[in-house]
C-alpha cells in the first residue's frame, strides 16, 4: 500500500514540475525554473525511497535531497522578492 502512495507522490511531483517548467518557458522567470527543479528533486527522492528497504541504515542520506529541494524553494522565493537594480 505504501508503494501506491509513493507512486502518487512521484506522479504529483512530476506533474507540478512540468507545469512550472511550462510557465518558465513562457515567462522566463527564474522562480518557475527553481520550483520545477525543486519538485523534480522531491520526486526523485521519493522514487529512491520507494526502492530502499526501511531497515537500510544509510537511508538518512537520501533525505538530504529533500533538504536541498526545500532550500531551493526558499532561495527562489527570496530571489523573487528582493529588489532588483535597473540597468542604466
Amino acid at each position: 500500500m505504501i508503494q501506491v502512495l509513493y507512486g502518487a507522490f512521484i506522479l504529483a511531483c512530476a506533474t507540478v514540475a512540468l507545469f512550472f517548467l511550462r510557465y518558465w518557458r513562457t515567462s522566463r522567470d527564474r522562480l518557475f525554473a527553481i520550483m520545477a527543479l525543486a519538485f523534480a528533486l522531491l520526486g526523485v527522492e521519493r522514487a529512491v525511497l520507494a526502492f530502499v528497504p526501511p531497515w537500510y541504515e544509510g537511508r538518512h542520506w537520501i533525505f538530504l535531497a529533500r533538504l536541498v529541494a526545500f532550500i531551493l524553494i526558499i532561495v527562489g522565493i527570496i530571489d523573487k522578492n528582493r529588489p532588483h537594480r535597473e540597468s542604466a
